[in-house]
């Protein structure tokens, strides 16, 4: 077998068999096949496109190129949550808790940010004491004891995605659907989930700024988890402005807390509540979406799914007192208010354009060497559609320094006031087969 003929075949719209992918993925893997190849290939998967069967080949090729989580020792059906990204994206901190209050285990690996904010393992670092690197023995005996761990990612998973993920990054083929899909589901697979719920969003904060190319992301990733055995099921979500009101990871903390009561974000609120009605249908926990909606409600607001946060926290080391005293999380120095320039009803408020300047206060990484600000970011107190009058209060910058006119004037750039405005619309699509 040769990679310059299985290049020639994909380059004339041919469909590559199961053996010829597996070469490609062990080769490039093993440095036998140079990247002059591999971004040959990837260029002509660009514009050749893959079927079903070759998307998921390709998947479980990049999937065994390296090492994968046994999470079978777990009683139960383990159902894995994945967003492609975003700003002020909580889900995860209340998601875990919320659906393992109802018994089902959650089992969260999770990886810390680059960009905008911090991941989850780097919002829960402004809990005191919350160790996030654990054997996999106490992994595995705490979600048995108590349904719910959330772990930094660990092993050496898909090498092959890594390697062919920076060769995509600089030979202008990362937008490709076979590609992406692949990358983030072989990624979802190794970690040992029996299910997978995904939230691709949309919109000026996300990776796939218009609904038809999440729609096909999201198409083909559910497909690839459904045909490699996988029950999968997915949302597309907007992200054109950030999600709930907290963008930084100890106001996300506070903000996550919240949620748990019942207390929180109007946006947020319904993506959990609809991403983990999804996650308990998929781990037969109830039958319907309604009814597991329902039941999420249920231990929402009894207080069920704030204990299980406390008994995560204590279980991993952390300071389980901040729910009922959120002042004990980490606070800037500073908190200054940005007030409307005119008023009016907030028409635009964009996305990215809002994560980096709170990356710009120390809440987020520009490159993997920089230290995150656990303590600084923004909270806004107004969303789209929101009326606003002059002089009030758009958002509180948090900051430990005083000297921030520049990201103040990046703020009013991309909070637009106009004379009329509508709410925008959180769930586009519900993707269940």
């Amino acid at each position: 077998m040769r990679m310059v003929d299985i290049i020639a075949k994909k380059r004339d719209g041919h469909e590559l068999t199961t053996a010829e992918i597996d070469f490609f993925i062990k080769g490039y893997t093993a440095g036998t096949i140079p990247d002059y190849q591999a971004s040959a290939l990837a260029m002509a998967i660009y514009f050749k496109d893959m079927t079903d069967r070759e998307r998921a080949d390709l998947t479980m090729a990049m999937v065994n190129s390296g090492e994968t989580i046994d999470l079978s020792a777990i009683k139960g059906i383990k159902v894995d949550k994945h967003s492609t990204g975003g700003v002020g994206d909580t889900t995860t901190l209340v998601l875990a808790p919320l659906v393992a209050a109802l018994d089902i285990p959650v089992a969260k690996m999770s990886g810390r940010g680059l960009g905008h904010t911090g991941g989850t393992t780097d919002k829960l670092d402004s809990i005191a004491g919350f160790q996030t690197e654990i054997t996999k023995e106490d992994f595995i005996r705490l979600v048995n004891d108590d349904k719910v761990a959330v772990i930094g990612q660990t092993g050496n998973l898909t090498p092959a995605d890594k390697k062919l993920y920076a060769l995509r990054d600089v030979t202008g083929t990362v937008n490709s659907i076979p590609l992406i899909a692949s990358s983030i589901m072989s990624k979802k697979i190794a970690a040992g989930s029996d299910a997978i719920v995904l939230d691709v969003k949309t919109g000026a904060g996300a990776f796939m700024k218009t609904i038809d190319e999440a729609k096909q992301l999201a198409n083909a990733m559910v497909k690839i988890g459904n045909n490699v055995g996988r029950r999968t099921m997915a949302i597309i979500s907007d992200m054109s402005q950030p999600l709930g009101f907290a963008i930084g990871n100890a106001l996300e903390v506070k903000e996550a807390i919240d949620t748990l009561k019942g207390k929180g974000p109007a946006d947020l609120h319904e993506l959990v509540l609809t991403l983990g009605s999804q996650m308990v249908v998929l781990a037969n926990g109830a039958d319907t979406l309604e009814e597991a909606r329902a039941r999420l409600e249920e231990v929402m607001y009894n207080g069920k799914a704030i204990e299980k946060f406390k008994v995560m926290l204590k279980n991993q080391g952390g300071d389980a007192s901040v729910v009922d005293q959120p002042e004990k999380l980490p606070e800037a120095k500073f908190k200054i208010e940005l007030p409307a320039l005119q008023a009016g009803y907030i028409s635009e408020i964009v996305a990215d354009e809002i994560g980096i300047a709170a990356m710009q206060l120390g809440a987020g990484r520009a490159t993997k060497e920089d230290s995150i600000d656990v303590s600084v970011g923004l909270m806004l107190h107004k969303k789209v559609g929101d009326r606003v009058e002059q002089g009030e209060s758009l958002l509180t910058i948090h900051s430990n320094r005083e000297d921030i006119d520049a990201i103040k004037q990046k703020l009013y750039d991309n909070i637009k006031i106009s004379d009329q405005a509508e709410k925008l619309q959180l769930i586009y699509s519900v993707i269940t087969e």
